[in-house]
């Protein structure tokens, strides 16, 4: 389990391919400290295992299933990634529950500055819409993101403070890239509660409201 609050921004150092799965070596810099082999640790967005740890690289394999869901089939080496290591027991909850799963592939379709922050408008992956919820919490590529508006069924809008673009790869974000897509936990439960199917529509705070959720 993660916060969605990037702890480092690592590099991505090789990416070798295994059928359809990939083996990944990424330089933890001082995240490395404490790390020990079967640790989990969120990689722009998945949840990865370490698989083997030299100094301050470590490699994750991520089976095929993940590859799909995922942008790791773009990723190159030289890459810079998000990281956090999964949160300890009692530690301060800094975003939202975060697991690490990917539902899928999210597009920035405008990216707009906005003093000295960023407005970035997504497409909402398919099966996604009734996840997003304006003000509810979404991760991307392992970050945790507030709903800034819905704006339709298959777009939503989220506003980046410069402490986010400073402390992550968001910033070099631009229309037409993808990022790794989660949607909050919380929101699945409260849809599979409410009896949503994936044409339902989206929840808004309204619904949430009115069953008690908030």
């Amino acid at each position: 389990m993660f916060t969605g609050i990037v702890e480092s921004v690592g590099k991505l150092l090789a990416v070798e391919p295994r059928g359809g799965a990939l083996r990944l070596a990424v330089d933890l810099g001082g995240l490395a400290e404490g790390t020990k082999l079967g640790d989990s640790i969120a990689v722009s967005g998945p949840c990865l295992t370490v698989a083997e740890l030299s100094g301050s690289v470590a490699r994750f394999d991520a089976v095929a299933e993940t590859v799909a869901r995922t942008t790791m089939k773009d990723w190159r080496a030289g890459r810079p990634v998000n990281l956090e290591r999964a949160v300890a027991a009692g530690a301060r909850l800094g975003g939202h529950f975060v697991t690490g799963h990917i539902d899928g592939r999210s597009r920035a379709i405008a990216v707009r500055k906005v003093g000295g922050g960023l407005e970035i408008d997504f497409s909402i992956p398919a099966g996604s819409a009734r996840y997003v919820a304006e003000k509810g919490s979404v991760a991307l590529d392992g970050v945790s993101l507030t709903v800034a508006r819905l704006l339709s069924e298959e777009a939503f809008r989220v506003a980046l403070i410069p402490h986010t673009l400073g402390a992550t790869t968001l910033e070099a974000l631009r229309a037409g890239d993808e990022v790794n897509f989660e949607a909050d936990i919380l929101a699945r439960y409260a849809a599979r509660i409410m009896g949503r199917d994936a044409a339902g529509g989206p929840l808004t705070e309204e619904k949430l409201r009115a069953q008690g959720f908030i």
